[in-house]
């Protein structure tokens, strides 16, 4: 997938850069599939249903988050994260547009009639075929126990529990590499950085989720941001000092260290519990 920029015709025009994205599908023409883009390709309906948008409310309706609301109604697709269909081969029906993730999502058509969504890798391609299971092969898009996969192979979708369903590495253009094995766990150096030990019974799939051109877009203007929920979000410097730490002073001075609402700083204090029982796993911090 590449993006497209825009001639600067308008203001919210001229820093406008989006992805080019087109929806395929395969189609039998005469006995042969042909490989067709498809304008109008709805998702589809028995993996979809209505989302609620919370507008940063809780359930009594307190504003609990800022700076959310609004935005275009979307429709929520369930993803297969977990891939327990082991053994049954999957025909890539269609590579979608997912409004709920920055990466793409491909719909799958098991053998046996059933179907499924799943995260889009770079490389799956309309009628390839996917396989889940010990005895896949270690190939784009096929899911795999980490015990299975070789040393060294780039891949996304890690369960941190086996069969708890993938939890790390989903985002657009992320990816984790399976460096080691020890014992009963795998070693994984994580998109940030970080290098921990995962038990080598969870599955990850193998590959780069796809649309990694995803951090170059750029929204051109603000109501792109409305569209997605968004608000205007003010910066603490310019409230008062009853509405926050960094609040007032003459003219543009600044409040001091940057903190939150609430007083915690912004930059380099420590949030993670300090006798956290997963830290065993971790080998490497992720870096600053």
């Amino acid at each position: 997938m590449a993006v497209k920029k825009f001639k600067p015709t308008t203001p919210g025009q001229r820093h406008k850069i989006i992805g080019v994205f087109k929806r395929t599908e395969a189609v039998k023409v005469d006995g042969k599939t042909q490989v067709r883009t498809s304008t109008a390709n709805a998702p589809e309906k028995t993996l979809t249903c209505g989302k609620r948008t919370s507008g940063g409310r809780n359930a009594e309706g307190h504003l609990t988050t800022r700076y959310l609301g609004g935005g275009h109604k979307r429709k929520f697709r369930f993803i297969d994260f977990k891939r327990t269909k082991d053994g049954i081969p999957a025909t890539v029906k269609t590579i979608e547009y997912d409004p709920n993730r920055s990466a793409r999502i491909a719909l799958l058509y098991y053998v046996d009639g059933e179907k499924a969504y799943i995260i889009a890798p770079n490389g799956l391609e309309v009628g390839q075929t996917v396989l889940s299971g010990p005895d896949a092969a270690p190939e784009v898009g096929n899911a795999l126990p980490l015990s299975k996969i070789p040393v060294g192979t780039v891949i996304h979708n890690i369960e941190l529990r086996p069969g708890q369903g993938a939890f790390m590495a989903r985002a657009a253009g992320t990816f984790a590499q399976l460096i080691s094995r020890e014992g009963d766990y795998a070693i994984i150096k994580l998109p940030s950085g970080e290098t921990r030990k995962v038990l080598a019974a969870c599955k990850a799939t193998v590959g780069v989720v796809g649309n990694s051109e995803h951090s170059l877009e750029s929204s051109g203007k603000a109501g792109r941001s409305r569209w997605l929920n968004r608000r205007p979000r003010n910066r603490g410097v310019v409230m008062n000092p009853v509405d926050h730490p960094m609040g007032g002073g003459e003219g543009r001075a600044s409040g001091g260290h940057p903190r939150s609402r609430k007083g915690l700083y912004a930059k380099g204090l420590k949030t993670r519990a300090p006798k956290k029982l997963s830290s065993k796993y971790i080998i490497e911090r992720r870096k600053k």
